[in-house]
């Protein structure tokens, strides 16, 4: 399993790695006694500093005797610090272990030992309290952390700073044959969202979570909150012996308000799987067994769950603690113990991987990967399964008894009524009619809507979409307006925050088609104890919806009434006179906050604070506090206070309109919104002339006024599911009061009242600006002509409106520079004027580009920059050349698709013609373009490419970097082997955590025929790669590509965010070659708008962040930092790369050196210049060539020469990492119109001076210390196989005779990963994606790593006997891949789990037959494979564009969700199949033409001849009746295929694509085509 964890910067200290086990009591048989037979055992981690050790020693022995636990001695663990890596060894502790006898007053308490566990357990925290006051805490200085590693009577962890295979070899211990157990939890870390660090290694005290707690800071601030508001009086805290005292103690949980008393149970230092340990720890020391805490913890998805149908008890179990409990939600395997029992569970997504086998003498085996028990003899299993999402198992450590997932949930859920309870006690709010009534009449109505910040923007895009189309506003081309700090225009608090998103470390979720794991439910109400469970804890209000209208207000108040529940409620104002000025909002807030805590303290349930006038004087004469505001300073004074689980807040307000508004209002706090304004809004636009005749002339859809306002609900509502799904978090409830944002421009005054906890890097406004701020918006007075002013924040306005700095004017002044004259293209004159139109470059007008930059409004951070050199400056011809600064540069990955075929290849050829790096984007490359341009005329024309202008011979189209993105549309063994370099896309600057589609008029048949999809048909992307849900994944992935193309590097490309650092020394140790930090403005073809303009930060924090993380572990040498979002010049350059940076990508800015005019409608195929369009005749007018993007890159590299030679540098690469060489510019800090509280200082702090030290420029000395551009990272062991295989000569004869049978055979384990991959490489580097014509035969027996078999292309075919893990077939292009069980198996192959999860993800051909249960998404994005399996987790088929896929056995849910081309075949046994179907785009029907019952049959009997399955033998043995039993899937664009209906005759059936057929794989087109069907792009 060492492959699943990480090493430190030097390589040999690993992450961490740990054991939990029973106390092995014979090894400590000296600190026994009749007397006391199992003393409490402490695993202490000490101080190495003798005197500091022994004067800790002493604090611990004094407490113990304090509360009546005899000392009984201490125990020096024997070590081997020889065995430690340097980072290790620098860090580690001393072990001891400490002995105590039980209290005389626990005699009692043998059996269940309940008592003497909790006395440990609070002696503990006790200890560290203790140890704090004395000075002997934590010291940051020197690392003398005490910590207990373990401290029971039951069970101990021995864990460090070691690599798996270190452990033993560091701890005598695990070595003595003494040393036995009944049970075993082994962990190996990956470390990435905290440093590595001695206590952080796992097990933990209870449990072992390989995962990402998405939710973490909402976690921990709702635990603090029930903290503070359980009471027991001060003196039954001292006593921490008495049973029933300490049980009172742990289900009040009284400790963060007498913190003299208790160590804190979370704290953010720490990682979330301390925290997740720290409260499950003390809900299993309360009266929850193990199995219930998990359960409350971490839910499983219930509603609408299938396999939960003949459970109700269950369900009700999850509705009771979902009302009490936020879910710690995120990817998660967590296994634990108690020390009465042992089990595991997968979160409510099954985004772990976690497989069982249960053996003839009762023993269970659960693990991360299949095949780490190397000696497990298949003859002796006689049950092999997996954990799906959601589910547990669990072995009772007396009984030995193994509960599966139904048997243990209804045994936990049956101790308690909660059926009953929850019809007594809860309420429910459903979604009720809304109201037609109007609130104000339009001029008031029009003057509120100004008073709160709304724009015309706001009404013409953003409701008519949301009202009209029940969608948010889809929008283009990034945002290129000014942070709201820096603009000059008005902005309301909300555009402040960015919104935090999910990369590498955790998926995010795809909220359209995984939507049956989400839910925007909230409760309003007094939260009861989560540490004790009764009755009262079912008495909440439960919301349908977090967005309310008058009708549910009205319903909520109901409420308060002694007989429908008595939920006592208050109305809040937050209005405030406008005569007392800004000033005047700090006595605001306190007044509401005094109130808010008055109410509670009265019993007030339901808290409402609202900012509603009730006409146009109140309007006038009084101001609000921002909503934002107003919540976040009532709910953390309530916090405060101890009294916020005792109420919900309602937040009705006036400033909440966009989908990023209602997510910082419940991130910061609110239970629900009632935009009352909003609702207004719709009725008002609703009612105008204007909508009402766009909906009779067909430009609206029709809509009542009641539909108008449910699709703006809607609209909301999906529009939260987007934002939350973005972190991978499935739950409102868990993301309230989360605060998953980052302040870009908000002071500290502003944090500390109403957002405290949130990352603010540069400072910013006041509360008083903020007041100030909110008046400027007010318009001067109400009237009937009155109109909203157009910001222009989205659309740019010419003159009044926000400053965008990508506009058609920056385009003309670019244009006139490189010489592009946008009238010259082939739909003009191009072929009659001299130069295809280039007109010369003039410096001149660059000149004036440049300065209308220079001196155009703030817009980044950057701008607050200057430059302060430490040497004299130089002449310019003494700075290195422009052609050796250029080949940095590389253009942003615009996949061909998004752009048009000529926008595409134009940039990469002018990239290639400079030596930079061109991208292909996520659309896969024609093969033509594998070759260099050899046939080009005396015009620049060459019939290859006869839509293009300006080649010479010898140019390139080929892109340097072909990119891996979450659809792997064309992504096949040819064009991974002909890149220099492949990107992973991990996330996208305009829309990070969020998938995309290229809409269906954009799939011409050429787009179609590079993805491998159909014509006319959207292509989705998924937010989340599916093979990547955890660091170790992305650490996978690297792996394959790095087996599959050896010279090619790989680069990992993320978005700036808080916490970046840590996530990219991950990727670094995950062994990238290339880390690229994009910039949240960076653009796109399509995305929503509210993502374009509230997600991602600027790259300058993210990319400083970055460099600085890798340089303090040691990393930084490891990897090449490149950079993009928004680069335009080469003073963006210059900046960039005293950052850190060492490339520099160009996205937009390349565009229109290519032509673009900045249209923004690239969402829209309309591009008027052919840049972003497929149609035809659009594509003609493209004016741009080569020599364009050429001209612009020398301008820009001539203008970093320029700056060097002023600073007085030569070498561009002595400016990399030299952030000393910048300063805060005072004059630029002058110009902020709205505030003097920005500051760059501690943005900078945290910088490492890299003056002297330039060894990060070059690769490590183990990789011969050359230039990092030119080093690729190699795999190590894990790749032998894959080496043995490509080396055997019988193999290589095969591959260069390319004709008839060859057979061998090897011998594979688990620690063989990426196996075949090496070997298709090699296959394709020399026939293309054709594969062999002959047939190569790899026979190979053993349980195989992840991504068994990846890349196989026709003529391989590879048979598995044996087991395999995660990722099977990935991207599989033809062939054939056979897994199937050893002959002698004990188990039934048809009942058990044979192959991992997603596996043949991104196929674009092959067979598959797996004699076995496959797991979660099976086929997932396959586009061409035929595949067979005897049944399958959740999400089988989805995104499936291509292919067959034949299920035997019982599926998981959400089948074919996405799904929008092949066919599915499943076998329906329990008659339950049509509940399991995601009906969304897909249809099913039984069998019911000959071609499908042919098609079926057919894969049927080849499964059966491939793999003697005993249940394919079975059904084609009652093929007549057993066909009945089988449902057909398919999407509209199957509708009319054979295997469909009847109506087509004559048409060949297709059953097998080990040799894909032309439409499933790429074409040579180009060469072999005449150039007007060329220029037609027809295949």
């Amino acid at each position: 399993m060492e492959h699943r964890g990480a090493c430190g910067g030097d390589g040999v200290s690993g992450d961490g790695a740990g054991i939990m086990t029973q106390i092995p009591w014979k090894l400590f048989s000296e600190y026994r006694s009749d007397s006391c037979p199992q003393p409490g055992v402490g695993m202490v981690f000490l101080p190495q500093n003798e005197e500091r050790r022994n004067a800790v020693k002493k604090v611990i022995e004094e407490v113990c005797e304090k509360n009546e636990l005899k000392f009984l001695g201490w125990r020096e663990v024997p070590v081997d610090a020889d065995s430690l890596g340097p980072m290790a060894k620098a860090a580690v502790p001393s072990m001891w272990q400490m002995f105590v006898k039980a209290p005389e007053r626990l005699n009692d308490d043998e059996e269940t030992r309940d008592g003497f566990e909790r006395t440990l357990y609070l002696v503990r925290r006790r200890i560290a309290v203790e140890l704090h006051d004395a000075g002997l805490g934590w010291d940051d200085n020197n690392d003398d952390e005490v910590y207990f590693a373990s401290f029971s009577s039951q069970t101990i962890v021995y864990k460090g700073m070691v690599q798996g295979c270190v452990l033993p070899q560091f701890y005598k211990d695990l070595q003595n044959p003494d040393y036995t157990t009944k049970f075993v939890i082994y962990h190996r870390r990956f470390s990435t969202n905290t440093n590595p660090r001695w206590p952080l290694a796992q097990p933990m005290r209870v449990v072992g979570h390989n995962g990402e707690i998405n939710t973490l800071l909402g976690n921990v601030n709702w635990v603090k909150a029930r903290e503070k508001s359980k009471t027991l009086p001060a003196e039954k805290l001292n006593d921490l012996v008495d049973a029933e005292n300490t049980d009172n103690i742990v289900m009040l949980c009284n400790t963060q308000d007498v913190p003299n008393v208790l160590e804190p149970l979370v704290d953010l230092n720490r990682s979330d799987s301390a925290n997740l340990d720290a409260v499950f720890e003390l809900m299993t020391k309360s009266r929850h067994r193990a199995p219930c805490a998990l359960m409350s913890l971490v839910p499983t998805a219930y509603e609408n769950e299938p396999s939960l149908r003949d459970n109700p008890e269950i369900v009700d179990f999850y509705k009771f603690h979902g009302g009490l409990l936020e879910a710690w939600d995120g990817p998660a395997l967590l296994v634990f113990s108690d020390g009465k029992s042992i089990g595991a569970s997968l979160d409510r997504n099954g985004l772990r991987p976690a497989r069982y086998s249960i053996t003839k003498d009762g023993t269970v085996y659960m693990m991360s990967e299949t095949g780490v028990i190397p000696d497990l003899d298949e003859a002796d299993i006689v049950q092999k399964g997996r954990l799906g999402p959601g589910q547990m198992i669990n072995v009772d450590l007396k009984s030995g008894e193994f509960k599966d997932n139904i048997k243990i949930k209804s045994e936990i859920a049956s101790r308690h009524p909660y059926g009953e309870w929850l019809a007594k006690g809860r309420k429910d709010v459903d979604k009720l009619s809304f109201s037609e009534e109007r609130l104000y009449d339009d001029a008031t109505a029009t003057f509120a809507q100004g008073t709160f910040g709304w724009g015309l923007e706001d009404i013409g895009m953003q409701i008519q979409d949301m009202a009209g189309s029940g969608k948010e506003t889809t929008y283009s081309m990034g945002d290129d307006a000014p942070i709201a700090v820096l603009s000059e225009r008005p902005h309301t608090p909300y555009n402040y925050l960015k919104q935090r998103f999910a990369q590498v470390t955790n998926p995010p979720i795809d909220p359209l088609r995984e939507g049956v794991v989400m839910s925007v439910a909230m409760t309003l109400g007094k939260k009861e104890s989560i540490y004790q469970v009764s009755e009262k804890g079912a008495r909440l209000i439960h919301l349908k919806s977090p967005v309310l209208n008058d009708a549910e207000m009205e319903r909520i108040a109901s409420f308060a009434e002694p007989e429908n529940g008595g939920f006592k409620q208050s109305t809040i104002s937050t209005r405030y006179a406008l005569a007392d000025g800004p000033e005047g909002i700090k006595t605001a807030i306190d007044a509401i906050c005094d109130k808010a805590v008055e109410d509670v303290r009265n019993g007030v349930e339901v808290v409402i604070l609202s900012d509603k006038a009730a006409g146009q004087s109140e309007l006038e004469e009084s101001t609000y506090i921002p909503p934002l505001v107003a919540v976040g300073a009532v709910h953390h004074r309530l916090i405060e206070e101890g009294l916020r689980m005792d109420t919900g807040i309602v937040v009705e307000t006036g400033s909440a309109w966009s989908t990023h508004h209602f997510a910082c209002l419940v991130g910061y706090g609110a239970n629900a919104v009632h935009p009352y304004l909003a609702l207004e809004t719709v009725k008002q636009w609703h009612g105008s002339s204007r909508t009402q005749s766009m909906m009779k002339s067909g430009k609206l859809k029709e809509t009542t006024l009641d539909e108008a306002q449910q699709n703006y609900r809607v609209a909301v509502e999906n529009g939260l599911l987007k934002i939350l799904s973005k972190m991978g978090i499935s739950l409102l409830s868990s993301y309230q009061g989360a605060q998953i944002f980052e302040a870009i421009g908000l002071g500290e005054d502003v944090i500390n009242t109403s957002l405290k906890g949130t990352t603010s890097r540069i400072g910013g406004v006041s509360l008083a600006d903020i007041a100030s701020e909110t008046v400027m918006m007010r318009p001067e007075s109400a009237s009937e002509k009155a109109k909203l002013t157009n910001y222009g924040y989205y659309k740019p306005v010419p003159k009044l409106g926000e400053y965008h700095a990508n506009s058609s004017d920056l385009a003309k002044l670019l244009h006139d520079a490189i010489g592009l004259d946008k009238t010259v293209s082939a739909a003009t004159n191009r072929d009659e004027v001299e130069n295809d139109g280039v007109k010369p470059k003039s410096v001149a007008n660059y000149e004036i580009f440049k300065k209308s930059l220079e001196s155009a409004p703030l817009a980044n951070i950057r701008d607050l920059l200057d430059f302060e050199s430490d040497r004299e400056s130089i002449p310019i011809e003494e700075v290195e050349p422009a052609s050796e600064i250029m080949k940095r540069f590389c253009t942003g990955a615009m996949s061909l698709g998004a752009l048009s075929r000529e926008a595409h290849e134009t940039l990469a050829i002018a990239v290639n013609r400079v030596g930079g790096k061109s991208n292909s984007g996520e659309g896969g490359e024609d093969v033509i373009r594998g070759k260099d341009i050899t046939d080009v005329d005396e015009k620049g024309r060459s019939p290859t490419f006869p839509h293009l202008a300006g080649l010479k011979n010898g140019d390139s189209a080929n892109s340097y970097i072909h990119q891996v993105a979450s659809g792997r549309f064309g992504v096949t063994p040819e064009f991974l082997v002909t890149a220099k370099q492949v990107e992973i896309k991990m996330a996208q600057g305009a829309k990070p955590g969020e998938g995309g589609q290229l809409p269906g008029p954009k799939v011409s048949d050429y787009i179609a025929t590079l993805r491998a999809s159909k014509p006319g048909v959207t292509l989705i992307s998924p937010p989340p790669h599916h093979d990547i849900y955890s660091i170790e994944d992305l650490a996978q992935l690297i792996h394959d590509l790095h087996a599959v193309n050896e010279k090619a590097g790989v680069s990992v490309k993320l978005v700036s965010s808080i916490g970046i650092g840590t996530v990219a020394c991950g990727v670094a140790k995950a062994n990238a070659d290339v880390i690229q930090i994009s910039g949240g403005d960076g653009g796109t073809g399509a995305s929503p708008l509210s993502s374009i303009k509230h997600a991602g930060c600027p790259w300058e924090l993210g990319l400083s962040e970055a460099h600085s993380a890798l340089m303090n572990n040691g990393l930084r040498e490891r990897v090449t930092l490149r950079v993009d979002g928004g680069i335009r010049t080469g003073r963006d350059i210059a900046i960039a790369a005293m950052m850190g940076a060492e490339e520099y990508g160009f996205g937009t800015i390349a565009m229109i050196a290519e032509g673009c005019v900045m249209a923004r409608v690239c969402h829209l195929n309309t591009c008027p210049v052919g840049v972003t369009s497929q149609k035809e005749e659009l594509r003609k007018k493209f004016p741009g060539t080569p020599e364009h993007v050429v001209n612009f890159f020398m301008f820009v590299a001539e203008e970093v020469r320029e700056l060097m030679a002023h600073l007085g540098y030569s070498k561009f690469e002595d400016l990399i990492g030299r952030a000393d060489l910048l300063k805060e510019s005072d004059e630029q800090l002058a110009r902020i119109a709205k505030t003097k509280g920005v500051s760059l200082t501690g943005f900078f702090s945290g910088i490492p001076d890299c003056k002297e030290n330039r060894a990060f420029l070059r690769a490590t000395p183990e990789e011969g210390g050359g230039v990092k551009s030119d080093t690729v990272h190699v795999n190590g062991f894990s790749s032998d196989l894959d080496r043995e295989m490509c080396n055997h000569p019988d193999v290589k004869t095969a591959i260069e005779r390319n004709s008839g049978e060859t057979a061998v055979s090897f011998n594979i384990k688990n620690t063989d990963r990426s196996a075949c991959a090496m070997l298709a490489g090699d296959i394709a580097r020399k026939y293309g994606n054709k594969g062999l014509d002959g047939n190569l035969n790899i026979n190979i027996f053993g349980s195989a790593g992840q991504s068994f078999g990846a890349f196989v292309l026709p003529g391989l075919k590879v048979r598995l006997t044996g087991e395999a893990n995660d990722y099977v077939g990935k991207g599989m292009h033809g062939g054939e891949i056979v897994v199937l069980p050893e002959a002698d198996a004990g188990f039934v192959a048809s009942e058990s789990s044979i192959v991992g999860n997603a596996c043949l993800y991104g196929a674009t051909g092959g067979d598959f037959h797996a004699n076995g249960r496959a797991g979660e998404r099976f086929c997932v994005r396959n586009s061409g494979a035929y595949a067979v399996c005897e049944g399958t987790g959740d999400h089988c088929c989805e995104y499936m564009t291509g292919g067959v896929v034949v299920a035997l056995g019982t599926v998981g849910r959400n089948v074919g969700a996405g799904m929008t081309g092949g066919i599915g075949y499943f076998y329906d046994e329990d008659g339950r199949f049509e509940e399991r179907v995601n009906s969304e785009i897909v249809k099913i029907q039984r069998v019911r033409t000959p071609a499908g019952e042919l098609q079926l049959k057919n894969m049927i009997e080849r499964h059966f001849e491939k793999t003697g399955s005993e249940k394919a033998e079975a059904i084609l043995d009652n093929w007549s009746e057993e066909v009945g039993k089988f449902w057909q899937v398919y999407p509209p664009s199957e509708a009319q295929s054979a295997v469909v209906t009847d109506s087509i005759v004559g048409e060949q059936v297709k059953v097998s694509a080990r040799a894909p057929s032309q439409d499933l794989c790429y074409l040579p087109v180009g060469a072999d085509l005449n150039a007007d069907q060329t220029t037609r792009c027809a295949d």
